[in-house]
């Protein structure tokens, strides 16, 4: 199969999407929280696949692990130019406000908060504590196919899991604490909707109603 793919044997190439492209998918989409995102990071990583496909080697029986070392270079290539971006319209007047619908995306991937909440932590983790949790935990890569896929030895992909896991309970935990403590504030706070007065007052607008 790596010899036919090394080849351009495009039958290969389409066995090799059909079998991956879901899992990168699913890596992407809970990286970004964004659907569509998800498929572009899917496209382009089998772009740069087919482009790269000379520089597969023959290392354990699946392309997997190059497939995701490839997803990664495109996820991080894609977080830079949107940071740049990001700066860039910062430095723009601002017209209108445009409604942000991450948090809708992250609904429809599951529990709303808690993976807001992590995702929040993933993001205030080191990059390469990042990258070795989502593609442990979250794509359930071996040891030795997340050094596969990033390059480097097993025993700095055991070490980094075992902190990024550590960093990142303690920072979702934080987050999420906040986040709930802020819905709290905000329920109680003047206008929310909650009746002021108590009993009496409800009873007087009763009486002067019945007038």
């Amino acid at each position: 199969m790596h010899a036919r793919i090394r080849a351009g044997d495009p039958d290969a190439f389409r066995d090799m999407f059909q079998s991956h492209a879901q899992l990168i998918y699913r890596h992407a989409v809970r990286i970004t929280a964004d659907w569509a995102l998800a498929e572009d990071v899917v496209s382009l990583t089998f772009l740069e696949a087919w482009r790269l496909r000379g520089k597969l080697r023959d290392e354990g029986d699946s392309p997997l692990p190059w497939l995701m070392g490839i997803a990664t270079n495109v996820l991080r290539n894609r977080a830079r130019a949107a940071r740049r971006h990001q700066r860039a319209m910062v430095r723009l007047p601002v017209k209108e406000t445009v409604p942000d619908f991450a948090d809708e995306l992250i609904r429809r991937i599951g529990d709303a908060e808690q993976l807001s909440a992590a995702q929040a932590g993933l993001a205030r983790l080191r990059q390469s504590e990042r990258d070795i949790f989502t593609l442990c935990v979250w794509s359930g890569l071996s040891y030795q196919e997340a050094a596969q896929a990033l390059g480097i030895p097993v025993g700095t992909v055991r070490s980094r899991l075992a902190r990024a896991r550590a960093r990142l309970r303690k920072l979702a935990e934080e987050e999420l604490k906040k986040r709930q403590a802020d819905r709290r504030k905000s329920e109680l706070a003047p206008g929310s909707g909650q009746v002021q007065g108590g009993r009496s007052e409800g009873t007087r607008s009763s009486e002067e109603r019945n007038r």
